[in-house]
């Protein structure tokens, strides 16, 4: 454990910021799987609206510096590429 009052509350933050990161990397993921399961069932309106709700939930953790816009960027094409290729 740290002696430094500064270096007990960095340890503090850094705590408090990795669990509200993985909260918000965990509604990404579950947003993106949506997406692809609909994908799978074949239901097309399903998947429009689920990547649409998957792309603001992506995009406003890249707005919070949770993911890097190229990252946000390449999954949201991704998905938006697979549910074009819908029939």
């Amino acid at each position: 454990m740290a002696n430094i009052k500064s270096a007990k509350k960095r340890i503090l933050v850094a705590k408090t910021r990795t669990e509200k990161n993985k909260s918000i990397k965990s509604g990404v993921k579950t947003a993106i799987k949506k997406v692809y399961a609909a994908i799978e069932a074949g239901d097309k309106a399903a998947a429009t609206a689920a990547l649409a709700a998957a792309t603001s939930e992506i995009e406003s953790a890249a707005s919070k510096g949770v993911y890097h816009k190229n990252t946000v960027a390449r999954k949201v094409s991704r998905m938006a590429l697979a549910v074009n290729k819908m029939n």
